[in-house]
């Protein structure tokens, strides 16, 4: 213990030495002066500034934990195993720490008696800050008497330890319990996508974000300019998971609900199950297409123009063949609007022209008559009736304003074939489901032209500005013949110096990307993914066009009624043959006690799932209490106050209407020391999707389960200890 202690005391130096390096150099980046001469920039000089505070941060993160076991190979080499790699610059870059995402650490987490993996012993340590308390050996194969393992202890105790351990108020890594059948999904090597399926308890969840902190170690090149987007069912969720990935030292990494995968929009109403399958189906497709065709239309009768020489006027012939013509050129409705304004403006100065060249205008004459064309083409530029007619024909559509009237209604849903179910009262009380759509009308519409000239026309001009401030900055220079002068063109462009005068951005990257629609990552997390409907996957699908993702799942708690059935319908038409499966069978979470009564409800409405085999027993048996409804609340009280006089968390879960109570939709991916189902029965009767709201609810306790019922238990749950509240 006291050399253990003695060289973990060692690591700690290097850790506050190399600290105060590292934020010296910090300061230093931060306020130093920037040399223009030996090519220095400001973006190079911010480039510095932000790598030195991920190493910064990388550091604090690992002050808990730094080091948490050792392997001795047979060969005689001793390892350290911890949570960033230390060398010895003072001796020829020594090892002294291995990372744990290094190939190297990996014995450590998958040796065993039979396959060794070339060691001979793995230690692991239990600390309490920068104090080890207790370590735990595990021997392969005959001990060696010389180093006095004859006594080996088994290495399941650190990973009981951990998973008895009371919760808190978030998700814990596992860097240091990592097991084998866990390891392997970290590590796998597939450039596509990785279905991860398993039961409550399995460490899905937290073996995809210790995956995620795996391929920023082995490809920070490619993914951290663009970072990862990891995808959860609420806040409650993320909230709870959002300090496993910072823990590793990993910060580029935006967490996000799929309600806030569109910016700047805000969610304020819920669908009802059907609503939400409805709106979830890849045939809304079709739906959006149509809304958007109901808007390019032809004049009931012509609309005149009325120009200095002449009237005009668009006829519905003129208007389907520019609307023929603009949907054919494949471009979004908003960008093709251009072609619809160049096919009305052509046919109607060709007319034009030949009216008002009438007796002595021929197109023989071709430029006469170019030059009649093009002033009527600048009359209908500036012409208020044109461009009122091009509005109502062909106009520019905003995705919130269409998908608003749609809603709003029923001769639009009706003439865009879409169910008369999604017509409401309030067309923008935008839902959950209402994002995938809005996101997919963006692609769909598209910017308009104009805009886009305009915005580029502006940035010519500021170009322009600056080119005019340095040329004006060298006539004012002193020149001599015989001398070389460094000029200001040859410090910066006129476009670097345009830039300049914008505003810089210092938001830091997780910052920016979720603030930007168009941003792409480099890989995805998508968490409790049998929820997501086929529209989900389109807008995921378009966050990462590499494909490179990490999903999370269990088809047997599926509730969205637009959720996966299974895994190759909702992936393949995205990801053909570029897809593997996955599945943790070891519950690592809930105590076999509790895990007997979840499998019979499971065994009733999934009977073809196998439930998760618990690692653990805790020897508390579940219990049911059988109360009348005015004890109802009552009861909850007494175990509320019960619960709070105990060390860690506790939740009670129940029907939305039951006062005190979460919803099981909102515990998902959740873990609490004692949890207390209400109402089993009002949970199962919730919808077709009721017995997996009851599943998931009976799966989050880590110690003790009860339940409280005011009418007959569901027979599934017969298997409770009844008793008596006393």
């Amino acid at each position: 213990m006291e050399s253990e202690q003695d060289y973990l005391a060692g690591l700690y130096d290097w850790l506050d030495a190399k600290r105060m390096q590292v934020k010296a150099q910090y300061r230093a980046a931060l306020g130093g002066p920037i040399d223009v001469q030996d090519g220095g920039t400001l973006v190079a000089r911010d480039a510095d500034v932000r790598a030195l505070a991920r190493s910064m941060t990388r550091l604090d993160v690992a002050d808990q934990g730094l080091c948490f076991g050792r392997l001795d190979a047979i060969s005689g080499e001793r390892l350290y195993v911890g949570r960033i790699g230390i060398f010895d610059e003072d001796h020829e870059h020594e090892l002294m720490l291995l990372d744990w995402r290094a190939p190297a650490a990996r014995a450590f987490y998958i040796a065993t008696a039979a396959n060794p993996e070339g060691m001979r012993r793995r230690r692991q340590f239990h600390s309490i800050g920068r104090r080890l308390v207790d370590f735990t050996d595990e021997v392969f194969g005959l001990p060696d008497p010389d180093a006095g393992d004859d006594s080996p202890f088994s290495s399941d105790a650190a990973l009981l330890a951990a998973v008895n351990a009371p919760r808190g108020p978030g998700m814990r890594d596992i860097v240091a319990t990592i097991q084998a059948e866990q390891d392997e999904i970290i590590r796998l090597d597939h450039p596509g996508v990785l279905v991860i399926e398993g039961g409550p308890g399995t460490g899905k969840t937290v073996v995809a974000l210790h995956r995620v902190a795996y391929l920023l170690y082995t490809q920070r090149q490619r993914i951290e300019r663009h970072g990862v987007l990891v995808v959860g069912p609420n806040q409650a969720f993320m909230n709870h998971i959002g300090r496993v990935l910072p823990s590793l030292g990993e910060s580029e990494v935006v967490f996000m609900t799929v309600g806030e995968l569109l910016p700047g929009l805000h969610v304020t109403a819920e669908d009802t199950p059907d609503i939400a399958r409805i709106k979830g189906s890849r045939a809304m497709l079709d739906v959006l297409a149509a809304a958007i065709a109901d808007h390019q239309r032809v004049p009931e009768r012509p609309l005149e123009i009325p120009l200095a020489d002449v009237t005009l006027q668009i006829a519905a012939d003129t208007a389907q063949w520019a609307i023929d013509e603009a949907r054919a050129s494949g471009l979004p409705h908003n960008a093709a609007r251009a072609v619809f304004r160049e096919i009305v403006t052509y046919v109607l100065t060709e007319r034009g022209t030949a009216r008002i060249g009438r007796g002595w205008l021929t197109r023989d004459n071709r430029d006469a008559w170019e030059k009649v064309r093009a002033d009527l083409t600048t009359d209908l530029e500036d012409n208020e009736r044109f461009t009122a007619a091009l509005d109502q024909l062909w106009p520019v559509l905003e995705p919130q304003d269409l998908l608003a009237k749609l809603y709003l209604s029923a001769e639009r849903l009706r003439t865009a074939g879409a169910d008369p179910a999604l017509w409401r009262e309030v067309g923008d009380a935008w839902t959950v489901s209402d994002v995938p759509l809005l996101d997919e009308l963006i692609d769909l519409l598209g910017r308009d032209k104009a805009t886009d000239d305009a915005a580029e026309q502006a940035r010519r001009e500021e170009t322009d500005y600056a080119r005019g401030v340095l040329e004006n900055m060298v006539a004012h220079e002193d020149l001599m013949d015989d001398e070389d002068h460094l000029l200001a063109q040859d410090l910066i462009g006129a476009e670097d110096l345009a830039e300049r005068f914008g505003e810089r951005d210092t938001r830091d990257l997780a910052e920016r990307a979720a603030a930007d629609r168009e941003w792409t990552y480099r890989h995805v997390v998508v968490d409790e993914a049998q929820e997501l409907s086929e529209m989900d996957w389109r807008v995921l699908m378009r966050r990462c066009p590499s494909r490179s993702f990490t999903v999370v799942g269990d088809l047997a708690q599926r509730r969205s009624m637009a959720g996966a059935m299974s895994w190759t319908e909702m992936l393949e038409p995205y990801v053909p043959g570029r897809w593997v499966y996955r599945s943790l069978s070891v519950n690592y979470r809930t105590p076999a006690e509790i895990m007997a009564v979840a499998a019979a409800l499971l065994a009733d409405f999934a009977p073809d799932v196998r439930a998760p085999e618990s690692v653990r027993a805790c020897g508390i048996r579940p219990w049911s209490r059988r109360v009348t409804a005015d004890r109802l609340s009552a009861a909850i009280e007494e175990f509320v106050a019960s619960e709070a006089a105990r060390e860690g968390t506790s939740i009670v879960i129940g029907p939305p209407d039951v006062p005190g109570t979460v919803a099981p939709s909102e515990t998902k991916g959740l873990e609490f020391d004692a949890v207390l189902v209400v109402e089993p029965d009002r949970i199962l009767a919730n919808g077709p999707r009721g017995a997996a709201e009851l599943y998931v609810a009976l799966t989050r306790a880590t110690q003790r389960l009860g339940v409280l019922h005011v009418d007959q238990l569901p027979l599934a749950l017969t298997g409770l200890v009844e008793c008596d509240g006393s």
